[in-house]
């Protein structure tokens, strides 16, 4: 499981140093691709072949399932940390999501995500007050 905020950078070559506390879930490996929100995420192996099973289960003649297939596919990088636990982030996923030299990688349950830092603080602060109203439609009854 992921979870927390991290501020890490990325050096010259677009490599990220994962924090230290996500490296043992990576090191068989990982997928970075786009997520939504226009912020970059990364699956272990695993996490990503159980969502690649589920998405060969949506039928073909669905156009979403298609068109989500396509574009989570076409972005998709495979990478595996180096002993440092830097990965590669390709130019055309840095472009899609902003990523100059700062970011903010945060852990998301069972992924994590790789936010531009204005993009993740105008998101987090626009989301403060639904996140609230969110726990009665998320957990009902608690």
């Amino acid at each position: 499981m992921f979870f927390g905020t991290y501020t890490p950078k990325l050096d010259e070559k677009g490599r990220l140093f994962l924090p230290a506390k996500f490296r043992d879930q990576l090191t068989e490996g990982l997928v970075v691709t786009r997520g939504q929100e226009r912020c970059l995420t990364v699956w272990s192996m695993a996490e990503f072949e159980g969502m690649t099973d589920r998405l060969r289960a949506a039928p073909v003649t669905n156009k979403g399932a298609r068109d989500y297939v396509r574009m989570l596919f076409a972005a998709a990088s495979q990478e595996v940390p180096d002993k440092q636990g830097r990965i590669s982030i390709p130019g055309s996923l840095r472009e899609y999501a902003s990523l100059t030299k700062d970011v903010v990688v945060i852990g998301s349950m069972n992924r994590i995500e790789i936010w531009d830092p204005t993009a993740w603080n105008t998101y987090s602060e626009e989301q403060e007050q639904k996140f609230s109203e969110l726990s009665d439609e998320v957990f009902p009854g608690i």
